[in-house]
C-alpha cells in the first residue's frame, strides 16, 4: 500500500477538549507520522503521513474527535510526503 500525506485544518469546538492528545493516541495506534497543533483562531492544524488506509482512518476520526469535541469542518489536502517520523503534539 502506498504512503500518503494529508495536511489541513479542523474547525469547531476542538480546543480544550483533549483533541490534540486524542489525535496523537489515534495516530500512534495506526502507526502514523505527523503532528497536530492548536492555532490562535481556534482551529486545529494537522499533518498526517503513513499508509493510505491508516491515514484515511485517522482523517475520518478527525471528523468526530474525542467526547466533548464539536467538529464543524475538516479540510484536508494531499501533500508531498514530508518524511516526518513519529506523531507529536506541537505547542
Amino acid at each position: 500500500m502506498a504512503r500518503i500525506c494529508l495536511h489541513g485544518y479542523v474547525s469547531g469546538k476542538v480546543q480544550g477538549v483533549y483533541y490534540r492528545q486524542s489525535a496523537q493516541e489515534q495516530a500512534d495506534r495506526l502507526e502514523l507520522d505527523g503532528w497536530v497543533r492548536n492555532l490562535a483562531d481556534g482551529r486545529v492544524e494537522v499533518l498526517i503521513e503513513g499508509e493510505e488506509l491508516a491515514v484515511r482512518e485517522l482523517a475520518s476520526w478527525l471528523e468526530q474527535g474525542p467526547a466533548g469535541a464539536d467538529v464543524s469542518a475538516v479540510e484536508l489536502q494531499q501533500q508531498p510526503l514530508q518524511g516526518v517520523a513519529g506523531f507529536i503534539v506541537r505547542r
